[in-house]
């Protein structure tokens, strides 16, 4: 059986390398809340309007949901 050690040493300090792996984490964040909306905006647009009616939303709400 394969073990994966997902555990991380606790960095102490504020230094570079601290700095650096915070602006790395909101670089990624940021990408992926962007992507995720992205992705939501086209699935959404691909849908008929009766598709939409069913799921309660109209053409208009498309925008409005994804911001």
């Amino acid at each position: 059986m394969a073990a994966i050690d997902t555990t991380r040493p606790t960095v102490i300090g504020f230094g570079f390398g601290t700095r650096l792996s915070g602006i790395m984490t909101m670089i990624s964040s940021a990408f992926s809340t962007w992507n995720d909306k992205r992705t939501t905006r086209n699935e959404l647009s691909k849908l008929t309007d009766r598709e939409l009616d069913d799921i309660g939303l109209s053409r208009g709400d498309i925008d409005r949901i994804t911001r």
